[in-house]
C-alpha cells in the first residue's frame, strides 16, 4: 500500500491481496460474496460437466462455475498450500462433487487464506453469507484460521414475514461468520441494545425521592468461583451464603454505603440499589433482529445492498477510530461509507467499473469527497492508452468506466455483474438527470459510448435518439478522435435553452476519452442527480483525510 490514506482498487480481489496489502496490516474485514442464493438447492449441486446441468445454468452466468479458473485454484490450493487446508479442499470437492457450490468454496478459500494472511493479530474477519453456504463456509474458516478462533455464527433476520412459501419455513435470515486472528487479542467494544420496555417496568419499581430517578433492588453476593481473600468477610453482623462471597472488597461496600447505594432488608440483609440511568442496556446477542434491509431514502438500487446500521455495527463492535477496515467484496460500498462516517481507514475492492463508479458517487453525495483528494482508485485507466486496453478487453467494463468520469447513471448495466443486460437500448448507454429550476420536471441527457471507429453518422443517430426520448442535451463519448463532419453534425443541432440558468449548452457534445482525463465536462446545469444519491451524512461526519500511519 502507498501513502493514501483510503484507497479503493478495481480488479481481482485475490490479485489485488497479493500483489497490494501487505500482511499484518488490517484492522477489520467484511465480505459479503456474490452467492445467488435464490438458485434452486439442486441446481447449485448440480454436476457441470453435462449438456443438462449446462442448460440450466445458462440463466446464471455471473455466478461462480466449476471451469478451467476453479480448477486452476483447486490445483493451487492442493499443492501449494499447508497440509490442512489441501486435505479440506480435496474432502469437500469428493463429497460436494464439481459443481458449483464447490467452484465458490475454492475460490472462497483462495481469498480467505490472503485475507488470513492481511489481518493484523488483534483483527477480526465477518463473513456474510446465506444459509446455503454458511454451513460449508464455516468448515474452511475453521481450517484456515482455527476453530478456537471461531466467536461467533450471527443470525441476521433481514425481513419480518416471508409469504409466497411453500413445504418449508421461510427464508429471511443470513448468517454473519465472525472469525478473529488470536482469539483473546483481538480488538472488542461490547455493545448494547435498549432494555426491553417490559422488562424495566417489572424489574426498575422502586423511584427515588428527590432525584425521580428509577432503580432496582439487586444482590450484592456473587459465586465463590470468584472469591478471593478481600470478598470473604463478615458485613454489619451479616456473611453471605456458605456457597457465595460478596461483589465487593469491605473497603468498596463502605464506600457505596457512604453513597446511599446499598439498602437492607427487613432482616438487615445488604441490597444494591441499581439505577435504570446507569444500566447500559443488554449486551447485544448473536441473533439481530432489529435491522431490516436497506429501504426508503437509504437504498440506492443495488440488489444486495445491505442497510448501513447493520455495518456501522460490525464497525464499531471490532475497531476503533483510526482503524483499516477492507471490503474485498465492495459492491455498492455500504462497508466503505460506514466505516468513512465512523472516522476509520478503509479499502475497498471490486471487479467491475460499475461498482466502482456507484462507490465514487456514493461518497462524493454523502461526504462530499472526491477522487484524488480523499482516496485513491487504483486499477482504472490513467491515459488514452490504458483506455483503449480496457475497451478491447471488455467493452462493458470500458462502457461503465467511460461513463463514470461524467457521472452518468449506466442503462442496461447490472449490479455485481461482469457483463450487461442483453437487449435493446435504444441506443443510450447512460443517462444523466437535472433539475433546471424549482418548477420543472426532471430533464435527462442521453449518453452514448463508443469504443471503435466513429463517423457522422453515429452523431445524426443521437439527435434522433434525443429528439425522439425527449431529452435535453446528448452527449456522445468516443475513444478515436471525432471527425470534421461529426463535429458539423454535433453544432447544426444547436442549443439547450436553460430556463433556470438562463444559459445556453450545447444540444450535442462530442468528449473524447483523452478530453475527459484531463479534465473535460459535461456543459450543463450543475444540478445534477445520477444513481440515486446516498443521504448526505451530518457535516461531523464528513471525515478529513490523513495519510496512513
Amino acid at each position: 500500500m502507498n501513502q493514501w490514506k483510503n484507497q479503493l482498487y478495481y480488479g481481482d480481489n485475490l490479485h489485488i491481496l497479493r500483489e497490494y496489502i501487505p500482511a499484518d496490516s488490517i484492522d477489520l474485514i467484511y465480505l459479503d460474496p456474490p452467492f445467488n442464493s435464490n438458485r434452486s438447492y439442486n441446481v447449485l449441486f448440480k454436476d457441470e460437466s453435462g449438456q443438462e446441468a449446462e442448460a440450466q445454468l445458462t440463466a446464471f452466468e455471473d455466478t461462480w462455475h466449476w471451469d478451467k479458473a476453479a480448477e486452476a485454484v483447486y490445483h493451487e490450493l492442493v499443492t501449494d498450500s499447508p497440509p490442512q487446508i489441501s486435505k479440506m479442499i480435496g474432502a469437500l470437492r469428493d463429497f460436494i462433487g464439481a459443481n458449483q457450490m464447490t467452484a465458490y468454496l475454492v475460490m472462497m478459500t483462495a481469498r480467505l487464506v490472503e485475507l488470513h494472511r492481511v489481518l493484523k493479530p488483534t483483527g477480526s474477519l465477518y463473513l456474510h453469507c446465506d444459509p446455503t453456504a454458511s454451513r460449508y463456509l464455516g468448515v474452511v474458516l475453521d481450517t484456515i484460521f482455527g476453530i478456537k478462533n471461531f466467536k461467533n455464527e450471527i443470525i441476521w433476520q433481514r425481513i419480518n414475514a416471508k409469504g409466497n412459501v411453500q413445504r418449508k419455513f421461510g427464508a429471511i435470515h443470513d448468517v454473519i461468520l465472525l472469525y478473529v486472528k488470536n482469539s483473546g487479542k483481538e480488538i472488542w467494544n461490547q455493545l448494547y441494545r435498549s432494555l426491553d420496555p417490559v422488562y424495566v417496568e417489572k424489574m426498575y419499581r422502586h423511584t427515588e425521592e428527590g432525584t425521580g430517578r428509577q432503580y432496582t433492588i439487586g444482590d450484592l453476593t456473587a459465586s465463590m468461583q470468584r472469591a478471593s481473600s478481600g470478598q470473604l468477610y463478615e458485613w454489619k453482623g451479616k456473611r453471605p451464603p456458605p456457597t457465595r462471597c460478596w461483589v465487593y472488597a469491605k473497603e468498596k461496600m463502605e464506600e457505596l454505603d457512604k453513597q446511599g447505594r446499598i439498602l437492607y432488608s427487613k432482616t438487615g440483609y445488604p441490597r444494591f440499589k441499581r439505577y435504570l440511568d446507569e444500566n447500559p442496556g443488554e449486551k447485544l446477542p448473536d441473533v439481530w433482529t432489529d435491522i431490516n434491509i436497506a429501504f426508503g431514502g437509504e437504498t440506492l438500487g443495488y440488489p444486495t445492498q445491505k442497510p448501513l446500521a447493520l455495518l456501522e455495527r460490525i464497525i464499531q463492535a471490532s475497531s476503533s477510530e483510526g482503524d483499516i477496515v477492507l471490503d474485498p467484496f465492495s459492491g455498492c460500498g455500504t462497508a466503505v461509507a460506514a466505516a468513512q462516517k465512523l472516522n476509520r481507514r478503509w479499502i475497498g475492492i471490486d471487479i467491475t467499473h460499475l461498482a466502482i463508479a456507484l462507490l465514487k458517487y456514493r461518497l462524493k453525495d454523502a461526504f462530499g469527497i472526491l477522487e484524488g483528494e480523499s482516496y485513491q482508485v487504483v486499477g482504472e485507466p490513467q491515459d488514452a492508452g490504458s483506455a483503449r486496453q480496457l475497451a478491447q478487453d471488455d467493452r462493458y467494463q470500458f462502457q461503465w468506466w467511460a461513463l463514470s468520469l461524467i457521472q452518468a447513471k449506466p442503462v442496461g448495466g447490472q449490479e455485481g455483474s461482469r457483463k450487461g443486460k442483453k437487449g435493446k437500448d435504444r441506443g443510450i448507454d447512460g443517462v444523466i438527470s437535472f433539475i433546471d429550476d424549482a418548477y420543472s420536471k426532471p430533464k435527462q441527457i442521453l449518453v452514448q459510448v463508443k469504443s471503435g471507429k466513429v463517423k457522422s453518422g453515429d452523431i445524426r443517430d443521437l439527435i434522433g435518439t434525443v429528439e425522439r426520448e425527449k431529452a435535453a442535451l446528448g452527449v456522445f463519448i468516443t475513444l478515436e478522435p471525432p471527425s470534421k463532419d461529426m463535429n458539423t453534425e454535433a453544432v447544426s443541432a444547436g442549443f439547450y435553452a436553460s430556463p433556470g440558468w438562463n444559459r445556453n449548452y450545447p444540444k450535442i457534445q462530442i468528449l473524447t476519452i483523452e478530453e475527459l482525463l484531463n479534465g473535460a465536462q459535461v456543459q450543463m446545469p450543475p444540478v445534477r442527480a445520477t444513481f440515486k444519491a446516498a443521504e448526505k451524512e451530518p457535516a461531523e461526519n464528513r471525515i478529513q483525510n490523513h495519510l496512513w500511519g
